[in-house]
């Protein structure tokens, strides 16, 4: 059986980890994985060192796309990956998430007739005016095989109509954060390099369009960022691209309070994750991880595809006001975080069972 895969952001090779670590090793011999990496983040710190930390094989094919708005590059993308898919003739396109390396994955093999598996399907936010809300509704429509991380995901599809090929297999996230989460505090230094303490420090994450492309959003949020690095050292390794606009919109003054750093390999994310006081984040990926490594969230979204976090007391969903950020920072810091009994996100092995419903297709 070949499976091709395409990847193109940080995100997605993190994942891609997961599954490409139980083919090679559980399927050696009956399962060929062909990786596409489409180049969506191009960035060394984004790509290259994710690849090389999490032992993913080198990509056959890196497609080198990037830059441009969402329609040019997915088509770009489409027309490249549809190339490779004639090539190589695959018995299953696998992509992962809600890019446009997703969409224009799932596109191109649907067109093709080759059968399409996707992890992470199910998830909304219900947000129509994010990108990534038309990428993973687009990508769901056109699966053959919809792997979901949780419950919520599977009633989410119910709810559209989508029941057939439907697997509730748990999170690869949480086979990941389980994987990795040793491993990163023998090997990563980020913490002595930083000169920053175990529960002594903030970690911040900020790169959503909905937050960068406003500059009232972006702003408020600094600013809270700057605040509360008056209380502790706050770390903030910054996306290339906000970092622009920080610059554009002339907020570069908010920075000065706090450690910036550009984007970090994996495991020094990870060991940062572990280690935190507090996390404030817009990522999806950050905010379970700091529910899996059990430090309380700060989500600076108006709305979470990760509902779960919030109902189980160890996130808060805040927006984009800085009041409202402080508030709920002073309330994380005072309350403890709620563990519950049940795995939410499965059991962590979500990606034996990926491969085994692929392979018994």
């Amino acid at each position: 059986m070949k499976i091709v895969t395409v990847v193109g952001a940080r995100p997605q090779f993190i994942k891609a980890a997961a599954i490409s670590r139980v083919i090679r090793d559980g399927y050696p011999g009956k399962i060929e994985e062909v990786l596409v990496h489409t180049g969506q983040h191009y960035d060394e710190n984004m790509s290259k060192v994710f690849f090389e930390e999490l032992d993913i094989p080198q990509p056959k094919y890196n497609l080198e796309i990037s830059g441009g708005q969402h329609g040019a590059m997915t088509g770009r993308m489409l027309e490249a990956v549809e190339n490779v898919l004639l090539q190589e003739k695959p018995d299953w396109l696998l992509i992962y998430g809600d890019t446009n390396s997703t969409l224009a994955g799932a596109l191109a093999a649907a067109k093709l007739h080759i059968p399409v598996a996707h992890v992470e399907a199910g998830l909304r936010s219900f947000n129509m005016r994010m990108p990534e809300e038309i990428n993973r509704i687009l990508a769901d429509r056109v699966s053959n095989l919809l792997f979901c991380p949780t419950e919520t995901a599977v009633n989410n599809l119910k709810l559209e109509g989508v029941s057939k090929g439907v697997h509730n297999v748990g999170d690869v996230m949480y086979d990941v954060a389980l994987f990795y989460r040793d491993r990163a505090r023998q090997q990563s230094r980020i913490l002595r390099t930083l000169g920053v303490t175990p529960g002594g420090f903030a970690l911040a994450t900020c790169h959503r369009a909905e937050n960068t492309d406003d500059p009232q959003r972006l702003g408020e949020i600094l600013s809270a960022l700057a605040d509360v690095a008056g209380q502790m050292p706050l770390v903030l390794p910054l996306h290339p691209r906000t970092r622009k606009l920080v610059g554009e919109y002339g907020l570069s003054h908010h920075l000065k309070a706090l450690a910036v750093t550009e984007p970090l390999p994996f495991l020094d994310m990870v060991a940062l994750e572990q280690a935190a006081r507090i996390i404030l984040t817009d990522s999806g990926g950050v905010q379970k991880e700091a529910f899996f490594y059990g430090v309380p969230c700060v989500t600076m979204r108006d709305e979470t595809e990760w509902v779960e976090t919030v109902e189980l007391g160890a996130n808060r969903l805040v927006g984009a006001s800085r009041a409202v950020l402080l508030e709920a920072v002073e309330a994380s810091m005072k309350s403890a975080l709620h563990q519950s009994s049940s795995e939410p996100y499965g059991d962590g092995h979500a990606a034996g069972k990926i491969v085994s419903v692929l392979k018994a297709h």
